[in-house]
């Protein structure tokens, strides 16, 4: 356990000495809330009025506010769970390219060790990002139009908490198969651009086509947007129904920002959100634990 806990240090030291790995984990976070804030909060804040005046509701600018903020916040911390994950999980890869894991693998520290501690750094660095990240979308969520509850708010870093532990197992079996910077900047890439699609965060799921949103119902990063979406929309929706606006009118702005999920037609409730998000993170899990297996054996055999 020494040999574990100073490795994790050591992995933690160096990701954030290195400026480069910690900025490019920060670029998600802080261009998401700049472009959210600056551009998106008034196209949603027009679409949402809009469509609540259609159907003969007064709006007020405060709900209007939790409404958009609660949206743009959970978007932001769905995607930035995973990218910055990846990012995090960088150190992996750096080790290969410098020569630095041979050395490693040299010294009296077993190979599972290794691996474990690159996980717990990884999963460590993430974590601090992603609830310093929270705690400045509450922040514009108080500025924005404020609905949480405490338990709201312990629920939303409770998803926070389960979508890193997915990022970290998901990066951790991506980039142990990487070895080279070239390898490492292209999934980085694809990570950031192509993730907030998939999990519906950049464009809600409703929005696609019927085949797409089927598709996209077996990945688990789709039900972690969802948890958030509903955890920081709930207070909203709660006001709205407290002040009399229509169960179809409500249900119609659930769906449309896929606080409501569907599964071949079925609706997924909260429960099954949370099952599906926690058996990812066992199977991904799993899966980096066989690598490494698998792995070490190669070498013996070898």
């Amino acid at each position: 356990m020494t040999g574990l806990g100073a490795l994790i240090r050591r992995n933690t030291k160096l990701y954030f000495k290195d400026k480069g790995m910690f900025f490019t984990s920060l670029i998600t976070p802080v261009i998401l809330l700049v472009l959210y804030g600056t551009f998106l909060s008034n196209v949603y804040t027009d679409l949402f009025r809009s469509a609540l005046e259609a159907a003969g509701a007064t709006v007020s600018d405060q709900l209007i506010g939790g409404c958009v903020g609660g949206e743009l916040v959970s978007s932001l911390l769905a995607v930035s769970c995973v990218t910055v994950a990846f990012c995090s999980n960088l150190l992996m890869v750096q080790d290969k390219i410098t020569g630095a894991r041979r050395d490693l693998t040299i010294a009296p520290v077993k190979s599972g060790t290794l691996a474990l501690s690159y996980y717990l750094s990884t999963l460590l660095s993430t974590l601090l990002i992603c609830f310093a990240a929270t705690g400045i979308c509450l922040g514009y969520l108080a500025y924005a139009g404020w609905y949480l509850t405490v338990g709201d708010v312990a629920a939303l870093f409770l998803d926070v908490m389960l979508l890193v532990l997915f990022g970290t197992a998901l990066s951790s079996c991506v980039n142990f198969l990487l070895s080279t910077q070239g390898q490492a900047s292209a999934v980085g890439t694809i990570v950031s651009a192509g993730y907030g699609f998939v999990c519906g965060a950049y464009m809600p799921i409703s929005q696609f086509s019927e085949g797409l949103q089927k598709a996209i119902s077996f990945l688990p990063g789709t039900y972690g947007t969802s948890l958030l979406r509903n955890h920081a929309l709930r207070g909203v929706f709660a006001e709205m129904d407290a002040q009399g606006f229509p169960n179809e009118v409500v249900e119609a702005i659930r769906d449309s920002v896929d606080c409501n999920l569907y599964f071949f037609g079925s609706k997924v409730n909260l429960p099954a959100m949370y099952f599906a998000l926690i058996a990812a993170i066992l199977v991904t899990a799993g899966l980096y634990v066989m690598i490494n297996i698998l792995r070490e054996r190669k070498k013996r055999t070898a």
